[in-house]
């Protein structure tokens, strides 16, 4: 008997006709059921396709492990501070001046001692290899790509320096998480050094936090998100009930006294949300003073970064320049904190979501977007050069 002919014997009964139209309401595009109202892309877009940074986390959600993607996107504790660094940007207006002639926009800087055609960085980030398999150095290449962007290798990457140094011909810096003792501390800036590092970034903002711990609560199955075996020398898991890492509870400021004496290339230090605390690297010598809370993974509760930009520059007066991170999309969010006292800025999550989406070509095409607004909004703008960006281009109402 014909296969059509057994389906008519045993019947349509109600609940199949039902349970076909259901499943035909369903696959509709009408009704958009299938469709994640988040991010809502059927397909994954060409490169070319790409219009702002924004466009890429879609993409990079959908290409990478869940543990990956929150490993990157999450911070600390209720994640306060992760949210006010981004709606900060929101709270400070940019006021264009017109009838201005400003010709062709020159964006390009020197930021200790490199000429940078854009005031632009990829910040310190870990284990890029969960984002794609040839890790920093494709983060390294994208950046090189993009105008020679300089990338900031993290003391965490997941491949050696010399090999990240390698892949491409672009400036790099390198980060630094102090360990007790010189030794450690000695032995991993000679490498990062011989290997061409132009800059030495000290972090600190780091001492206390949890949200490193090895078993984060949105990755507690994910051994992937915990990178690969600690190297020697590297900080260890803590063995106190609280998860503070012993590592990082004795930083002293008489650490950029000993760490200066390990380097022939300037020193920064990163971490740093208040003018008290600026005031105090200048005394201690350091080169640069990075304006971080490290996107919202240190402590929470803590104002954003642009907040507390503008009394930095105050006590710092010009002194040294002023790098600043956490909560930067845009272009506009790039001139805000120029406008605030930034000499440039870095970028974290964004480079990561060109990195998952598409490799080194994804780093370089989001950088490349970056650098087209930024170039956009200080011409609408009406200031030319970096040194025509200052406070009166914004109007600030923070809350």
């Amino acid at each position: 008997m014909p296969d059509s002919r057994r389906t008519l014997n045993r019947g349509f009964n109600r609940r199949t006709a039902f349970r076909g139209l259901a499943g035909f309401l369903a696959g509709s595009p009408l009704f958009a059921s299938q469709q994640d109202t988040v991010r809502n892309h059927s397909r994954v877009p060409a490169l070319g396709e790409m219009l702002n940074a924004f466009d890429f986390e879609p993409v990079a959600y959908a290409k990478i492990p869940r543990e990956a993607y929150d490993f990157m996107s999450y911070g600390a504790d209720g994640e306060f501070t992760l949210r006010r660094n981004r709606e900060a940007f929101d709270w400070a207006g940019l006021v264009p001046r017109r009838l201005i002639d400003g010709g062709s926009v020159q964006p390009a800087s020197n930021l200790l001692g490199m000429n940078l055609p854009f005031p632009m960085l990829i910040a310190p980030t870990a284990r890029h290899v969960l984002y794609h398999p040839e890790a920093e150095a494709a983060t390294h290449a994208g950046a090189t790509a993009a105008s020679n962007t300089p990338l900031i290798v993290s003391n965490v990457a997941t491949l050696p320096v010399e090999k990240i140094a390698a892949a491409a011909s672009g400036p790099w810096w390198f980060q630094l998480y102090p360990q007790p003792g010189p030794d450690y501390n000695r032995q991993t800036l000679e490498k990062a050094q011989m290997a061409g590092c132009r800059a030495v970034v000290v972090t600190v903002d780091q001492q206390a936090s949890s949200y490193e711990r090895s078993l984060h609560d949105r990755n507690l199955v994910a051994a992937a998100a915990r990178g690969p075996a600690p190297r020697a020398g590297a900080p260890r898991a803590p063995v106190n009930p609280y998860r503070v890492p012993e590592t990082r509870l004795w930083y002293e400021w008489k650490l950029f006294d000993e760490v200066r004496g390990m380097v022939k290339v300037p020193l920064v230090a990163k971490g740093i949300v208040t003018a008290e605390d600026a005031r105090l690297c200048l005394e201690h010598g350091v080169d640069a003073i990075y304006v971080s809370n490290h996107g919202g993974r240190s402590l929470d509760y803590g104002p954003s970064t642009l907040e507390v930009l503008p009394e930095i520059a105050d006590a710092v007066h010009g002194r040294v320049p002023i790098v600043f991170d956490s909560g930067i999309r845009r272009g506009s969010d790039i001139l805000k904190a120029l406008a605030l006292g930034a000499s440039a800025v870095g970028l974290g999550r964004v480079p990561l979501w060109g990195l998952a989406a598409y490799g080194p070509q994804g780093v370089q095409k989001v950088l490349e977007i970056l650098q087209a607004e930024l170039v956009q909004a200080m011409a609408a703008t009406g200031r030319p050069t970096l040194a025509s960006i200052d406070k009166t281009l914004v109007r600030t109402e923070f809350l």
